[in-house]
């Protein structure tokens, strides 16, 4: 054996190159150990069950009025994982996957268009007190106006089936992520700002050091609520305009009154919604690390 492959064996051997992975191993399993130790997981199964056994004795058992038409949780579950469904939708089939994939992808571009605006706006509208006094009379006269009184607009405006529905979309997601940013800059102290005057920072770096920091734990918080709000957008959307999606899956159901697939797109819908948010929270966990050991979480 060379000299230069017994080194890179005993590099590989050694413990500093192999600790590093059993430390983070080790932390990952005690995070999990705590959580199963800790009463959360039990309280959510405790409360998705709670749940179920209600769903059965409105719909199946007790068959009270107001519930009656609607399917319960084992047609709903035994519709959801068929291999040959009755109404054609289950996890086994290809076009329930085309719905979610289109829907998925629709609020994706949505929810890039309202960060990549809401963010940068909101974050000069808290900085600015000029271009806040310029634009927020605007934005207060635009923001209560319903999503669905857009709808005639954005089919003038956008032509195509796709684009109305992303623009839709879009506006649900749009607001809540400019006010989150906006109430982010207003969240931080003003001795900061003139501290830095003081010092003779520029304006570039006044943004960098202490506008952007300061305001992350609020736009990321916006992010979460802002993808919820694309995601009933998004509904509302596909219900008026769309061939395919989830809440055209919804409509097209009730119309051939195929109750159990409403419900299942209902669920894959809550499903993804909670995903999507997880993913964004993880995110933010990640980029404001020091946020999340202050709070002790």
């Amino acid at each position: 054996m060379t000299e230069t492959a017994s080194h890179s064996l005993t590099a590989l051997a050694s413990p500093s190159s192999i600790l590093p992975k059993v430390g983070l191993l080790a932390r990952l399993g005690r995070n999990l150990g705590r959580w199963l130790a800790s009463s959360n997981p039990w309280l959510n199964l405790l409360g998705l069950g709670g749940f179920l056994i209600l769903w059965h004795l409105l719909t199946t058992t007790l068959k009270v009025p107001l519930f009656a038409k609607l399917p319960g949780p084992w047609e709903t579950v035994k519709e959801w994982f068929s291999l040959n469904p009755v109404y054609g939708i289950s996890i086994f089939t290809l076009e329930y996957y085309q719905h979610i994939g289109l829907s998925c992808l629709r609020v994706f571009l949505a929810f890039l268009l309202a960060t990549g605006l809401g963010v940068p706006l909101g974050l000069l509208m808290g900085w600015k007190k000029t271009f806040s006094d310029y634009s927020f009379p605007l934005l207060e006269i635009l923001r209560p106006i319903p999503m669905l009184a857009w709808v005639p607009l954005a089919i003038l405006m956008w032509p195509g089936r796709e684009s109305s529905i992303v623009f839709l979309t879009f506006l649900g997601s749009f607001f809540a992520t400019l006010l989150n940013s906006w109430l982010g800059v207003k969240s931080i102290d003003e001795a900061y700002f003139r501290a830095a005057k003081c010092l003779g920072a520029s304006e570039s770096l006044i943004f960098r050091k202490i506008v952007w920091p300061g305001a992350m734990p609020y736009v990321f918080t916006g992010l979460q609520i802002s993808v919820g709000y694309a995601w009933f957008s998004l509904v509302a959307g596909e219900m008026l305009a769309g061939e395919f999606g989830l809440g055209y899956l919804i409509w097209d159901s009730y119309i051939l009154v195929q109750y159990p697939v409403i419900v299942i797109a209902m669920l894959t819908l809550g499903l993804v919604g909670s995903i999507s948010s997880l993913l964004i929270r993880s995110l933010g966990n990640f980029l404001i690390r020091w946020k999340v050991r202050e709070s002790g979480q």
